[in-house]
């Protein structure tokens, strides 16, 4: 019996090797599809262009778009024309735009399915040559004021993913009395703010120098910084999480291959951001920490101030998050608002709610998140407008009545003084002065000789050759011929069946996955230790940040 378990074993995993190289394939003929297509935005929705800012003054690379249909549902019959329009905000953050709406149960879906008139904010793959963030945040506004006129000034819903968080409160803080509620998801906006261990992150910023390698990278690239490296350093970030990506595709290759295809369609779209834009990303927020100071300068003598907002904010965040965690997206309140009583007389309404173990993209893509949170979050929008001013934390319960679709939301009303969060800020603000001047000196000596050695071929090669595009490309047909013989081994696979859960074998081969990713996590975390306590040496200040009281701390994968 053991013998025969054995063969079995070992022809599904010839068959799944086979299915598991083919799928490597087909992703790399998507990746290369979508080059070739110009990289659409992609939405799971129709669309039409409402407003190109290519053709604005100053230009950029956005667009705005507006919702017209939904596979063979013509979208004139469903939308409530009462309701207020929303504006799903994608973020630059290497990838291209479509995580807001690239399935049906999405933020666009949802918004869609309530009956609200919906647009969507992307951009092209290639910046307009010389776009400042400035520019960038002018066509913003341009797209809010067109909305608005259409819906007869009925201030706009927004949206905001990750970055984007940041844009749109930027928005909010300059457009007073433009915008409706902004939903902030999974967006950092108080970018010191982490805790040691869990979120290196926010100290990388200090082992390279600060934002001139940003701008080196920018230069290399003919004055475009290549979103390629920001998607790799979210896959360094936690290893095994790509580890257990790969696993779980070859594990159950007969039920992931579409859903693996789907979501890395988007994953391994890169585009680019200008020069300017992100050594100004970088300087102001991640390294700088700007914003929530009100010293990000958005024009001559202006500079953003977050107590301007006046519209309600919702700021949705995860323990689960290592990327964006609670603390970055709840941070700046007590640096804005030095009390509660202080947020009260500004007249502003600020509700969050936390999650206590989905992942940064779960945020965006889970299904059950986009049916819990996002749901709760659009249907109560109007209840969170006529709160009185302060903090609240949002709940949300699901009846156990059975009733189905209805959700048991109350708000919490809590203490701008509980979010509080420890952090060595002279380390930081030492960061910060040596990021100034290493990319005032970079700047001054050494990019005018880069910029002047770069040449398309070159600027080209590189692109070409980034780790993140190679490993996916390499396995496509055009690169790779003998992919083809896959491609004609994997259509006689197509009947293959997945072994019965109690073969030993299979069972054994998932044990050993599970102790590879234990081992790649022990190694990440001993990384991150060793981070942690490199930056506390060089910049002479402990890193403890504990999580306020009554909070919840636990971290999932």
């Amino acid at each position: 019996m053991a013998q025969r378990d054995f063969w079995m074993y070992m022809k599904d995993v010839g068959e799944r090797s086979i299915l598991f190289l083919d799928t490597l394939r087909q992703r790399g003929d998507n990746m290369l599809a979508h080059d070739r297509a110009g990289k659409p935005p992609l939405l799971d929705f129709d669309y039409e262009i409402i407003l190109d800012a290519g053709h604005c003054k100053p230009p950029t690379n956005y667009s705005l778009l507006r919702i017209t249909r939904v596979g063979e549902d013509c979208l004139a019959d469903c939308v409530d024309p009462t309701k207020p329009p929303v504006i799903v905000f994608d973020p630059r953050a290497g990838h291209g735009p479509g995580i807001g709406g690239f399935k049906r149960d999405s933020e666009v879906g949802l918004a869609l399915r309530a009956g609200h008139p919906v647009y969507f904010v992307a951009f092209a793959p290639e910046p307009v040559p010389g776009q400042t963030l400035p520019d960038v945040l002018h066509s913003l506004r341009r797209f809010v004021e067109e909305v608005t006129a259409r819906h007869e000034g009925r201030p706009p819903i927004l949206y905001g993913n990750c970055q984007a968080g940041w844009a749109i409160t930027i928005l909010a803080a300059d457009c007073a009395g433009l915008v409706g509620p902004a939903v902030l998801n999974g967006s950092p906006l108080s970018y010191w703010a982490g805790e040691a261990g869990i979120n290196p992150m926010r100290i990388a910023g200090g082992f390279v120098g600060g934002a001139w390698l940003v701008h080196l990278l920018a230069d290399i690239g003919q004055g475009r910084f290549d979103g390629a490296w920001l998607v790799q350093n979210f896959e360094n970030l936690k290893p095994e999480a790509v580890w257990e990506k790969y696993a779980n595709l070859f594990t159950h290759i007969e039920t992931e291959r579409e859903r693996f295809l789907e979501f890395e369609r988007w994953w391994n779209g890169f585009y680019f951001l200008s020069r300017e834009e992100i050594v100004a990303i970088v300087e102001n927020l991640f390294v700088g920490n700007r914003l929530e100071e009100g010293l990000v300068q958005v024009c001559d003598g202006c500079h953003v101030d977050l107590r301007r907002i006046r519209n309600p904010l919702v700021i949705f965040a995860s323990y689960g998050d290592n990327i964006t965690p609670p603390h970055q997206a709840l941070g700046w309140i007590p640096a804005v608002y030095v009390s509660t009583d202080d947020l009260k007389r500004a007249g502003q309404r600020i509700v969050y709610l936390t999650n206590p173990h989905v992942g940064h993209l779960g945020i965006f893509v889970s299904a059950k998140v986009a049916n819990l949170e996002h749901r709760a979050i659009l249907a109560n929008l109007s209840r969170i407008e006529e709160l009185e001013p302060g903090l609240y934390e949002m709940r949300i319960g699901v009846p156990t009545d059975g009733t189905e679709g209805s959700l048991e939301v109350t708000f919490e009303e809590q203490r701008v003084e509980d979010l509080r969060f420890d952090y060595p800020r002279s380390s930081f603000e030492r960061v910060r002065a040596m990021s100034e001047a290493d990319e005032a000196a970079y700047r001054t000596f050494v990019s005018p000789w880069i910029q002047a050695a770069v040449t398309p071929w070159s600027a080209a090669m590189v692109e070409a050759l980034h780790p993140m595009r190679v490993s996916r490309t390499i396995f496509a047909e055009a690169f790779n011929p003998w992919m083809r013989g896959v491609r004609t081994l994997a259509a006689m696979e197509q009947d293959h069946a997945a072994l019965p859960p109690d073969n030993p074998f299979k069972a054994a081969e998932a044990a050993w996955f599970g102790d590879v990713t234990r081992v790649i996590e022990a190694s990440r975390r001993i990384r991150d230790a060793w981070a942690e306590r490199l930056f506390e040496t060089m910049f002479a200040g402990g890193l403890s940040s504990p999580a306020p009281a009554g909070k919840r701390s636990d971290r999932g994968a």
